[in-house]
């Protein structure tokens, strides 16, 4: 184990596969999760929630369930405590422009399924039970769900999302372009609403401590977002309140923003004194945030040699009524491809619904289908190999960004690669031309691509006299693997073996961390955690140097090695000195630093910074039922540098088989009659199960970045992005029928 300060230095399990350190506490069921620990005096809180999707409450009869042994009190809109209730309170750190839901606020009905009741009881049976006795009258009123009704009606978004980039102002001539371009291609193309169903459904519990102090778990991907929102909401100092969620079951973007059930919780402990617990049940998982369906139309003109003359992405997205939700859907376009003659535009339409909210890769997801969708339609309009297309508008800049050159790109080698592995060489192009048996087979391909971001963070290193370290922050652990990463980023900057580090996550008492979303968790908090563990290690050499008699005195710090639990002169091993004996000796029981990163601006100034990916599927199509199977996928990634194999190759496995249900089966089902979701289980909300996976092969492409001095970039979303584009592509190899509506249901190809 051998780690050197300079650039030099030699990563030992930094790059090497390595299994979660998390993993047994997980499979043997010791880890604990928001709606599992336990608390004296424990009460249990069941949301009733609203039957219709608009209107107002025209009363509200409580007193069956009041009445039943074990209640302890019913709050709604007419008796809740009194807190904060501006707009302000109850903004979070992901929040979009407008007025953030506040639960039982008044007697208006802006949603279906919104909670407009809380019933607590000593016990979680007693609680739902009561809870089915409450009668809610409704004066309803007709609901407008359906984005289609509205889409006249849409307007550009009035206020900016923080971290979401309109699209840039038009260049050239799109419109003139397309119309005199010899070859043309337009499309319409929508992807279904779509809802993020962690196995781990919301919950949270509020431990009242005996100071009257709070320690809340709570089902959240950042402690910092669910403390900032409870301290502001119920007017609490920032050390009164404490937020943990060492576990997280499942995110996927839901777990970004403080959930209706954490605000819940916290008004019914602060009521009844007393520690409370609030879990949402799996078709309370529907009452709010979700993928939000884009309507999409892409229009591209090309000469005969397949170069792009025009391009144009025109995209409008459904947002609730109190706030206006934005996502990047149509950058993508100006991003991926090179065209004088661009136009792109993003809309947004009010609907009776819960606002929308992020999930993996959002924005991405829908706006790549649709332009990866297109630009294979274009391949076949000009007879083009789909790669060749691409390789031949291939962007080495970021027209959206002023043209800034990007600092790394290696796209072409992820097409080289993949297409190797895959066997690409050997498409028959025409469609219908590939059979085996009776079913029809299909190969497509397409590009994924997703912005690789670093956000400002903060960790702490403390290395005790026994020769152990621990590492932290606020940061989760939403499944990436981030205990592992940073347990193998921290045991190579000093020199230690894995077994002798311990990660700390999501604790509010931990230097402060973005939420675990966007992908930027591994340059954040890694960057964060080895500039700890290098002041700790500078501390500790100046210890050294400074003992009678030092085998490093007069050594500069650019030539310590650290290396198995020592620190060493690089190039003469016989002068090294071993850290224990050092703190020991200068009488030291702890070395400790708390440093902070964030994002290089010079290199923001210069580049501009994306992950890549190519992705190839073949589908096999049952002529008679339309029956599509999905039998193999290469996905070919470039991502910087790659801190752990095994816990990368799971993060795009995982990326795939939801780009997977996109493709071919997830869709929330609204009934505009009604304002509701319909199939508001995982019963009748259809995704991938084991049967439906095949062969999945990963690989990375090498690739140098210098966006952060880890030279990584994000993993956790690229997996999904392109997928279900490159599905739609084979089942049209395949079928000879373009599907431009997800997901591909048997009855849209018989």
């Amino acid at each position: 184990m051998t780690q050197t300060f300079s650039s030099t230095g030699h990563d030992t399990f930094v790059g090497s596969p390595r299994s979660r350190i998390d993993g047994p506490a997980k499979v043997t069921g010791l880890a604990k999760y928001a709606g599992e620990f336990a608390a004296p005096d424990l009460a249990y809180g069941y949301v009733v929630s609203s039957a219709i999707a608009k209107g107002r409450i025209a009363a509200i009869d409580s007193a069956a369930a009041e009445a039943v042994p074990g209640v302890l009190k019913v709050i709604t809109h007419e008796n809740r405590p009194r807190t904060a209730w501006r707009d302000k309170n109850f903004q979070d750190a992901v929040a979009p422009p407008g007025s953030p839901f506040r639960a039982l606020y008044d007697d208006l009905i802006v949603y279906s399924g919104q909670p407009v009741g809380l019933v607590v009881a000593e016990d979680f049976e007693t609680a739902r039970y009561a809870a089915s006795l409450i009668q809610v009258h409704y004066e309803a009123q007709e609901p407008t769900t359906d984005l289609r009704a509205v889409r006249g009606e849409a307007y550009d978004p009035p206020g900016k999302r923080e971290g979401i980039k309109p699209p840039p102002e038009p260049w050239g001539d799109a419109d003139q372009a397309f119309g005199s371009a010899p070859i043309r291609v337009q499309g319409a193309y929508t992807l279904a609403n779509e809802h993020h169903n962690p196995m781990e459904p919301h919950a949270t519990t509020v431990v009242v401590e005996e100071d009257g102090t709070y320690t809340v778990y709570d089902k959240i991907q950042g402690v910092s977002n669910s403390h900032q929102y409870l301290a502001n909401v119920f007017g609490l100092k920032p050390d009164q309140v404490r937020v943990l969620n060492p576990y997280l079951g499942g995110g996927f973007g839901s777990g970004l923003r403080p959930q209706y059930q954490a605000f819940l919780a916290m008004l019914a402990a602060q009521e009844l004194k007393r520690s409370v617990r609030v879990t949402l049940t799996r078709d309370q998982m529907w009452s709010f945030t979700y993928r939000g369906e884009a309507l999409q139309t892409v229009s591209l003109g090309a000469e005969a040699d397949g170069t792009l003359t025009a391009l144009r992405h025109d995209a409008v997205q459904g947002t609730s009524h109190y706030e206006d939700y934005q996502e990047v859907i149509v950058n993508w376009s100006g991003v991926l491809y090179r065209c004088d003659n661009v136009a792109l535009t993003y809309r947004i339409a009010k609907l009776d619904t819960a606002t929308p909210g992020d999930m993996r890769a959002p924005g991405a997801v829908t706006g790549v289908f649709a332009i990866e969708t297109a630009m294979d339609e274009l391949a076949y309009a000009t007879g083009m190999d789909p790669i060749a297309l691409r390789l031949k508008n291939y962007a080495e800049s970021d027209a959206t960004a002023q043209g800034k050159p990007f600092g790394s790109k290696e796209l072409k080698a992820c097409f080289t690669q993949g297409a190797e592995r895959f066997g690409w060489s050997k498409r028959s192009p025409e469609p219908r031309s590939m059979r085996e048996g009776r079913e029809l087979v299909g190969w497509g391909v397409a590009t994924g691509v997703w912005e690789s971001m670093m956000m400002q963070s903060s960790a702490i290193a403390t290395l005790t006299a026994d020769g152990r370290l621990v590492v932290g922050n606020s940061t989760g652990d939403i499944g990436t693997g981030t205990y592992t990463i940073l347990t193998q980023i921290a045991a190579d900057t000093l020199g230690l073996p894995m077994e002798s580090v311990t990660t700390k996550l999501g604790d509010t008492r931990l230097p402060e961390a973005p939420v675990a979303g966007g992908s930027w968790t591994a340059a954040s908090s890694g960057t964060a955690v080895m500039k700890a563990c290098r002041n700790v290690g500078e501390q500790v050499f100046k210890l050294a140097r400074g003992l009678e008699n030092s085998p490093l005195a007069n050594v500069d710090i650019d030539r310590a090695v650290f290396t198995d639990g020592r620190i060493e002169v690089a190039g003469d091993p016989s002068r090294s000195v071993s850290m224990v004996e050092v703190m020991r000796a200068a009488g030291v029981d702890k070395v400790e630093a708390v440093e902070q990163a964030g994002p290089d601006k010079d290199f923001n100034e210069t580049y501009q910074a994306y992950t890549h990916g190519a992705i190839f599927v073949e589908v096999k199509v049952d002529e008679e039922l339309g029956q599509v199977r999905l039998t193999r996928v290469v996905s070919a990634i470039a991502a910087g540098k790659i801190l752990n194999p095994k816990t990368a190759r799971s993060q795009i496995l995982g990326g795939v088989v939801m780009g997977i249900g996109s493709a071919l089966e997830e869709e929330s089902m609204l009934d505009h009659r009604f304002g509701r979701f319909m199939n508001h289980n995982l019963g009748e909300y259809h995704v991938p199960v084991h049967a439906d996976i095949y062969d999945i092969d990963v690989i990375f492409v090498d690739e140098e970045d210098k966006a952060n001095p880890l030279g990584v970039k994000g993993l956790g979303e690229i997996g999904i992005v392109g997928t279900a584009a490159a599905i739609t592509n084979a089942v049209f190899h395949a079928t000879g029928k373009r599907v431009r509506d997800l997901p591909i249901t048997i009855d849209k190809l018989l």
